[in-house]
C-alpha cells in the first residue's frame, strides 16, 4: 500500500468522524431544546400528543451522543433520518426548499445522516476500536 492510500484512508476516517460529530453536536442541541415546555405547545400545534415531548427530545439527544462516539452508528444515523423525513414533510409540509419552512438544512441532515447509515462510523470510532479488541479479552 502506497502512503498515498494510506493518507487517503485516513482523511476519509477523518472525514467520517467530522460528519458524525456535526451532526452528533447538532442533534444533542436540538434534543435538549426539545425538553423545554414550550415544545409541548408546538406539538400539539401539530397534532401530536404532548405525552411525545420525552421520546422525541431523547430520539435527538442519544443518537447524537451515540454518533460522536462512533457507537451504534447505523441504527443512530437511521434514527436521525426517520427525524428528518419527519420534520421535513409532518413539520414543514415540504413546502420550499428555501424561505419560511424551508427544507434545505433538513436535506442536508439527512443526507449526512444516510451516508453515515450506508457507510458506517470509519476507523475512528469506538465501534471499530472493540472490534479490533483481541476475542481473548472478550
Amino acid at each position: 500500500m502506497t502512503t498515498a492510500e494510506i493518507n487517503g484512508k485516513f482523511l476519509n476516517d477523518v472525514v467520517f468522524m467530522g460528519l458524525r460529530s456535526a451532526l452528533g453536536v447538532i442533534f444533542i442541541v436540538h434534543g435538549i431544546g426539545k425538553f423545554n415546555p414550550g415544545f409541548s405547545n408546538f406539538l400539539t400545534s401539530l397534532g401530536i400528543p404532548v405525552e411525545m415531548q420525552i421520546p422525541i427530545a431523547l430520539a435527538e439527544l442519544v443518537p447524537g451522543i451515540l454518533l460522536i462516539f462512533g457507537v451504534l452508528s447505523r441504527l443512530s444515523a437511521a434514527l436521525i433520518s426517520i427525524i428528518m423525513l419527519g420534520a421535513i414533510f409532518l413539520v414543514k409540509g415540504a413546502q420550499s426548499l428555501t424561505g419560511d419552512k424551508g427544507v434545505e438544512i433538513d436535506l442536508i441532515l439527512l443526507a449526512g445522516a444516510l451516508v453515515i447509515m450506508i457507510v458506517g462510523p470509519g476507523r475512528i470510532s469506538i465501534a471499530h476500536v472493540i472490534k479490533k479488541i483481541p476475542r481473548c479479552l472478550h
